[in-house]
């Protein structure tokens, strides 16, 4: 899993590649938790480039999301897409987070 983060119009963004195992959700987690002290409002999660994700992977999405919204912050989802959407669909991932096909959609929420 590879993992890059950039800040766009006061917004955090973190692109990931790979799979979100069990192995790599640790390490997903120990970066957003990282960022999300430099976040104003928003953090966007671009899972475009992401072709699996394990139940571990679901767990660290939630959990970060609840610790931005205790600082009336918002994570948003960008390119859930394949097995990934799935997953998100099957757990009902998909009625919590708002979900965009693309950053530039997502940024406007801002």
């Amino acid at each position: 899993m590879e993992v890059k983060t950039r800040t766009e119009k006061l917004v955090v963004v973190i692109s990931i590649k790979g799979r979100i195992d069990t192995v790599a959700a640790s390490e997903l987690e120990k970066r957003i938790s990282e960022t999300i002290d430099s976040v104003k409002n928003i953090l966007i999660l671009n899972m475009s480039e992401v072709d699996y994700i394990s139940s571990t992977g679901l767990r660290v999405v939630l959990s970060s999301a609840k610790e931005i919204k205790a600082k009336q912050g918002e994570i948003l989802l960008v390119g859930v897409q394949g097995l990934v959407k799935k997953v998100f669909e099957m757990s009902g991932f998909s009625m919590m987070f708002k979900i965009f096909e693309t950053e530039e959609d997502a940024l406007k929420q801002e």
